[in-house]
């Protein structure tokens, strides 16, 4: 009986020891998949750089794919992966990320690389008067000017061909704001955790629970800016570092909020105070979707189910633990989520 014990408790050992060993490959797994990703965040950023030299500040920049290219067997990413057959069926693979108030193009580094990896399309912009675009964000005064390379895009894009939106936070109004004007060209409309905003509606509305009302805000915020000097209307806003972390970044690796600190800009006022005008037979015939966050302290999960509530879309997607940044916090999740929506017939 005492050796039977004592041979069951070897086995025992013997399988602890595998499994640390699974574990311990997994983690290296991860690392290694994390290291890529920021390794590619870091030329991605270099790239920007480079092009911000070349172009004047009039040309609308843009990261993503542009061509065939796939990931050898030798990147940690790919895992040998093939493309899946059936992305053949998808008929729009260009999925254009739009980022949220302070951000760039920069922020959907992760999620470029595995849109990309699965066959898709992904191009991110950057609006007006953020990421490296030279425009003064001070000057940015409207919806339209902000969302300019968006619509320029879209003007260009050839009648037959449409697109897949996505928008993360105030990004939501730029993407409301093109099917208002573009329905025919948008094949899906996304929001991530975003203002998905009713006709008349201003995007700051949404975030009146955390910051106060927009008239209070004018008035008390001290995260205000003038660039146009204390004696005339502020022109833009930006939080402190600490503030940013606590309301956005409460569940994101280290590295991508230290990223996300020396990168993010000052936001235009003047956009996220204007009110949307939308109507039935542009706005309305749009195929809407909602990406709520759950542990989002920007926008709390009861506002998001509220703006879902007053503005039904066709489909809610859930994206648990994830802060106000799922393309940090959560990036697997929600790259199956986005590719699971433009699957959808």
């Amino acid at each position: 009986m005492g050796n039977r014990f004592i041979c069951m408790s070897k086995k025992e050992t013997k399988d602890n020891g595998s499994r640390s060993k699974r574990m311990n490959r997994s983690q290296r797994k991860l690392l290694a998949e994390e290291d890529f990703l920021h390794k590619q965040a870091l030329s991605m950023a270099l790239q920007q750089h480079q092009l911000s030299q070349r172009f004047d500040g009039s040309m609308s920049r843009r990261i993503g794919s542009t061509s065939s290219r796939r990931r050898n067997l030798s990147d940690p990413f790919s895992n040998g992966k093939q493309v899946p057959d059936f992305l053949e069926n998808i008929k729009s693979k260009k999925i254009i990320l739009i980022h949220g108030e302070g951000f760039g193009a920069w922020c959907w580094y992760k999620t470029i690389a595995l849109l990309e990896e699965a066959g898709l399309v992904p191009i991110a912009f950057d609006l007006t008067g953020s990421g490296i675009d030279l425009r003064d964000s001070n000057t940015v005064l409207t919806l339209a000017e902000y969302s300019k390379p968006l619509i320029d895009y879209l003007q260009n894009l050839p009648e037959d061909e449409k697109v897949i939106l996505v928008g993360h936070s105030s990004g939501g109004a730029c993407l409301s704001y093109a099917l208002e004007h573009f329905p025919q060209k948008i094949s899906k409309a996304i929001f991530l955790c975003a203002t998905m905003v009713a006709d008349g509606q201003r995007p700051f509305d949404v975030f009146a629970e955390e910051l106060g009302s927009a008239e209070r805000f004018m008035e008390e915020s001290k995260f205000l800016i003038y660039g146009n000097g204390k004696d005339q209307p502020p022109t833009g806003f930006m939080f402190e570092k600490e503030q940013m972390k606590g309301l956005y970044f409460n569940q994101s690796p280290t590295k991508d909020v230290a990223l996300a600190m020396v990168s993010m800009r000052p936001i235009p006022l003047g956009p996220v105070m204007e009110k949307l005008s939308l109507t039935p037979e542009h706005y309305g015939i749009g195929r809407r979707f909602f990406i709520q966050t759950l542990d989002d302290r920007a926008l709390s999960p009861d506002v998001q189910e509220k703006l879902v509530r007053e503005n039904p879309p066709e489909g809610v997607f859930k994206i648990k633990s994830s802060d106000h940044c799922p393309f940090f916090s959560k990036p697997q999740s929600l790259h199956k989520i986005l590719v699971e929506i433009a699957q959808i017939p």
